[in-house]
């Protein structure tokens, strides 16, 4: 079952094992101002990307991109890894529901630990600011880098890092 909520509060929600103690600590440095991490994130030109290695099988994507509107969005899940998504500055929506609620569009690629699913009305939405983050495990399948608002372009660059945590 996904977890969302503030960065300083999900780590008492999380499974306890250090794999998640390696992505939680990466997490609040992230969104420490001034901290080495916090500079590299801001550092990004919009489009861009970076995979930061963190240890254990526990990787960090560093991206900056404008949130886009749900028609250029879908949802996905994931086998190998758990996604914990991270909002440094910025703010976006995030839809999620039980990947048995939803129907496969592109069958798993194992390459890219993606599953991609077809459009669904009645997912739960959240929004997600800085400092907050959410956590979704295989089960949930999500749908990441929506704007808030459809008129919402003033607000609509994001600076983030989705923690990849192995599953098993």
């Amino acid at each position: 079952m996904a977890l969302f909520g503030s960065l300083f509060l999900l780590p008492g929600q999380a499974p306890a094992a250090e794999k998640f103690a390696v992505a939680f600590a990466y997490a609040g440095s992230a969104v420490r101002p001034g901290s080495e991490e916090h500079r590299r994130i801001l550092a990004l030109a919009p489009g861009a990307s970076e995979k930061i290695e963190l240890g254990g099988g526990v990787f960090a994507i560093e991206q900056v991109y404008h949130a886009k509107l749900r028609p250029e969005c879908f949802f996905e899940s994931h086998r190998k890894y758990i996604d914990v998504q991270v909002i440094v500055e910025g703010a976006e929506a995030m839809e999620v529901e039980d990947i048995g609620r939803l129907v496969v569009a592109q069958p798993y690629l194992e390459e890219r630990d993606l599953v991609k699913y077809a459009e669904i009305a009645t997912a739960s939405r959240l929004v997600v600011r800085a400092g907050e983050a959410a956590v979704f495990f295989p089960t949930d399948g999500h749908m990441p880098c929506l704007r808030i608002a459809s008129g919402d372009s003033a607000t609509a660059l994001v600076r983030k890092t989705v923690v990849k945590v192995p599953a098993g």
